[in-house]
């Protein structure tokens, strides 16, 4: 099985940022609450903010890959992560909450350009049969940046004196992807522009409902977006409250979810060498809807366990999700990547319905709605995928 190394290394060391900047979004909501006085409806913003641009940007990103190729799109995105991340400084200066919120809204723009078109580009580093592979692959590293960023972050954000810097990591995290951008820069990265062929809104939908394991790919990855959006979210905001543990202690929970959610994603890689993608998905669904069921129902001294061993299914689902989406789909497959990007959107919808959930009847129950959302994704996984468990005959038309 062929694999062109080099590009994927070099997609590795940015999706090592990306994985950083998406955890900060967990630090940040709790660090906020206590800084701006917000309740958990209010704070949810920061992953609306977050997660808007995938409803916003997909198309025209689409276009300019097709235009422009995959490496100047990526320069692109790099160079807009970095900007997003220079104007938490004057957020800061101002104390803004509203100029904290342009900020995430301008570094997600360049996570969305990323997310349409690294993970097709990865993709198409090799032989088709490795598609699977090589997304968790790049994504094992986006893992690891999560993993990284909770003990690291909150040690930035919290002074000695008890005082919030919610700026500093983010600066930190831009002068990282200058350098990135530098060394995508001066690389030998592949452009792999679209070719020729027109390109138009209407064609892509009407191409994309063609493909029945995309159409509902989109769902799926809808419904994942949301659920992790939510379980990450409320992490610290459920070890705070329904434990009753500090910021630091809480953190170092989050810390152990992103460990194994990075020790499991690199498993998966060779699990995929054995297993088909969507049994993997399926079963490791049904282990998700098993542990929020506990994290909800249950409130013993191993609870934060609990929550942290979310982290082990969660793992492959948006790598492996993605890539049963955009399997076998041809040369559509970038524009393709920008239509499931479009699902991305769920990530911004329902942390605010589970931020209203929490302040009535607390962050424990509010988990029911990232429950909801895995039960949406196995039934997915069984039944909707390219090769499902069971042969059905669905037709669109």
């Amino acid at each position: 099985m062929k694999h062109q190394y080099k590009p994927l290394l070099i997609l590795s060391l940015m999706f090592l940022m990306v994985g950083a900047l998406f955890c900060m979004n967990d630090i940040l909501l709790p660090s906020l609450v206590t800084h701006f006085r917000l309740n958990y409806a209010q704070a949810t913003m920061i992953q609306f903010s977050f997660y808007l641009t995938y409803i916003v940007f997909p198309i025209p990103i689409a276009w300019m890959i097709h235009r422009y190729g995959y490496k100047i799109s990526l320069l692109v995105a790099v160079m807009t992560c970095a900007a997003g991340c220079g104007v938490f400084l004057p957020a800061r200066f101002f104390d803004s909450y509203p100029l904290v919120l342009t900020a995430i809204f301008i570094l997600s723009t360049g996570l969305t350009i990323i997310n349409v078109a690294a993970n097709p580009f990865a993709a198409m580093l090799g032989d088709p049969e490795g598609a699977h592979q090589r997304i968790n692959f790049v994504q094992v590293f986006s893992r690891v940046g999560y993993a990284a960023t909770p003990l690291v972050a909150t040690a930035l954000i919290y002074n000695r004196d008890g005082g919030i810097r919610y700026h500093f990591p983010y600066l930190l995290l831009g002068i990282a992807l200058l350098l990135i951008a530098l060394l995508m820069a001066f690389s030998r990265l592949p452009s792999m522009a679209a070719g020729e062929e027109g390109f138009s809104l209407k064609g892509l939908v009407k191409e994309g409902m063609s493909h029945r394991h995309l159409f509902y790919g989109m769902f799926a990855m809808f419904f994942y977006m949301g659920a992790e959006a939510c379980t990450a979210g409320f992490f610290i905001p459920y070890l705070k409250s329904v434990m009753g543990y500090s910021d630091t202690t809480a953190a170092g929970y989050l810390t152990m979810y992103y460990v194994l959610t990075a020790v499991m994603g690199m498993i998966a890689v060779v699990l995929l060498r054995y297993i088909k993608a969507y049994i993997l998905v399926g079963a490791f669904g049904l282990g998700m809807i098993l542990l929020y069921l506990a994290c909800i129902l249950l409130r013993t001294d191993y609870n934060g366990w609990l929550l942290a061993a979310l982290g082990l299914f969660l793992s492959i689902m948006f790598p492996t999700l993605f890539s049963l989406g955009i399997e076998d789909i041809g040369s559509f497959t970038g524009k393709g990547s920008a239509l499931l990007n479009f699902a991305i959107v769920g990530g911004s919808v329902f942390p605010p319905i589970q931020g209203l959930i929490a302040d009535r009847y607390g962050v424990q129950v509010s988990y029911v709605i990232p429950l909801v959302c895995f039960v949406m994704i196995t039934l997915y996984a069984f039944f909707f995928t390219r090769e499902p468990l069971l042969k059905r005959n669905f037709s669109l038309r």
